[in-house]
């Protein structure tokens, strides 16, 4: 299927209306089966579905490692995904990990919304740290890989960088499917993601934070603003939220010791 067609449309532009061709981006349903139930059904984006799809797993917390699927097929035609797990979870004990869950850890407030949020986000251990330059840089790098988003507008894009270069990027109409992409690319890849970085297109909200925090990075970038709840996540999870990545500036919200300085030459 195609990510984006072309659609005759009216535009009124310099006080003119005319006919235009535009790139539309498209939107297809997936319906998950998980050992043999019907799990899930979501809109997305209709590229790397197998990537979403072990993703979106991984941070509903019914796999860990790609080792835990025995099997699994996709009907991008169709939109659908069949998975076999070689342990036989039920899919109705979904239903208890959605409901709102507020717990505390060492004396923190950890407002997670969910249950599976409580099992599945991880507290960060990342050591790395990056410079003003390499934060700027990995913003205009997702920036220009942003293909889709420049022809149509519609998507949302998320990257994956080392301290040296950008591993993956991803793009979905959903900002969590583009996420769950990146963590389903890592898991089939078994890539280490302790001292990696995320760039995201859209505002780093609570759900974006916990889905950083799924995939274990410590270090998430934005162009856009985070929201309270976000940063007080950032803070427990020890993850450092950097936003307004704009031009030459930018604004670190958590955990600021990650961003350093380059040392000037003498």
């Amino acid at each position: 299927m195609d990510i984006q067609s072309s659609r005759k449309i009216v535009r009124f532009q310099n006080g003119v209306l005319q006919e235009a061709e535009d790139s539309i981006v498209s939107e297809h349903p997936l319906t998950i089966h998980l050992n043999g139930e019907e799990f899930a059904t979501m809109v997305c984006s209709p590229e790397n579905i197998r990537e979403l799809t072990i993703g979106f797993l991984a941070s509903e917390g019914f796999i860990r490692r790609f080792e835990e699927i025995k099997d699994i097929q996709i009907d991008e035609s169709k939109g659908f995904a069949y998975v076999e797990l070689h342990t036989q979870t039920s899919t109705a004990s979904h239903e208890f990990h959605s409901k709102r869950f507020i717990g505390s850890c060492c004396g923190k407030s950890r407002q997670f919304y969910f249950h599976n949020d409580a099992r599945t986000a991880r507290t960060s251990t990342s050591k790395l740290t990056l410079s003003p330059s390499q934060c700027i840089s990995f913003m205009k790098q997702l920036q220009d890989d942003s293909l889709i988003f420049q022809e149509t507008g519609g998507v949302h894009n998320a990257a994956l960088f080392s301290a040296d270069e950008m591993i993956v990027s991803r793009t979905d109409i959903g900002r969590h499917n583009a996420l769950d992409k990146i963590l389903g690319y890592c898991i089939e890849n078994r890539i280490s993601v302790r001292d990696k970085v995320i760039a995201f297109s859209g505002r780093i909200s609570s759900e974006v934070l916990l889905k950083a925090a799924k995939i274990g990075v410590g270090i998430i970038l934005s162009k856009s603003a985070p929201t309270d709840l976000a940063i007080k996540l950032a803070e427990d999870l020890n993850i450092t939220a950097v936003g307004f990545i704009r031009g030459q500036s930018f604004n670190v919200y958590s955990h600021s010791e990650r961003i350093v300085l380059e040392k000037k030459a003498k």
